[in-house]
């Protein structure tokens, strides 16, 4: 199910029983019905939480996860303090653009999934790019 923008924000200000969480599940399905991975171009895929990011280059075709990085792994945790900030970001950008030129990808689509480009998402990006990815 597409929704523009304008139709979510109706959704969210006019129907008060929509939750946050479907909310936040409605603008992700928008989100994703523009971005597909590929073979060519596989989807970078990140999720945020409170303590740690996760990012993933996936390939949608075959429902395949390539390459994946966490502020829990081991190199990283070891070089950041806090799982939380955007130096950490950067790191995990720089590592995940290091594992996938090994694997031989180098151009990709990102996909912030329901968070806005800015900070800790727009570090990772900025990482990712400093290590060879082409968006």
């Amino acid at each position: 199910m597409k929704l523009s923008k304008r139709v979510l924000l109706k959704l969210k200000n006019k129907n008060k029983k929509l939750k946050p969480q479907k909310f936040k599940q409605l603008k992700r399905e928008s989100l994703r019905g523009l971005i597909k991975g590929t073979q060519d171009r596989p989807r970078l895929s990140v999720y945020r939480s409170n303590e740690n990011i996760y990012a993933q280059i996936i390939d949608d075709t075959t429902s395949q996860t390539l390459v994946s990085c966490s502020t829990l792994d081991r190199d990283i945790k070891f070089e950041s303090i806090n799982g939380r900030t955007c130096d950490a970001s950067r790191l995990i950008g720089q590592k995940l653009a290091e594992l996938s030129l090994k694997k031989n990808i180098t151009k990709i689509v990102f996909d912030r999934g329901p968070y806005i480009y800015h900070g800790r998402i727009k570090a990772l990006a900025d990482g990712a790019r400093a290590g060879g990815l082409q968006f």
